[in-house]
């Protein structure tokens, strides 16, 4: 499924114009990132939330090299989906 698909079908459903609707989308999508990239959660309940997680550091061996190197603590964005979510999918 692709953006596209999405603004078409809420398109359909709802009667909004799909510039509309993909303007919408495309705001929502860029408040998440933000938000995520300001370390705050995003929390949409029944759906579920949209998390930044601390990858701690690690050792890893680069192999054509033979050598070793250390990657640094860092942060990921990440999905939790939300119980009703996860029971619909089932």
């Amino acid at each position: 499924m692709t953006k596209a698909y999405i603004v078409n079908e809420i398109s359909k459903t709802t009667g909004i114009e799909k510039a509309n609707v993909l303007e919408t989308i495309e705001k929502f999508m860029e408040i998440v990132k933000d938000s995520l990239a300001h370390g705050e959660n995003v929390y949409l309940r029944g759906f579920g939330s949209f998390i930044v997680k601390t990858r701690s550091e690690k050792t890893a061996r680069n192999i054509s090299k033979n050598t070793t190197i250390i990657i640094p603590e860092h942060k990921i964005p990440a999905f939790k989906p939300a119980k009703v979510f996860m029971e619909e999918v089932k």
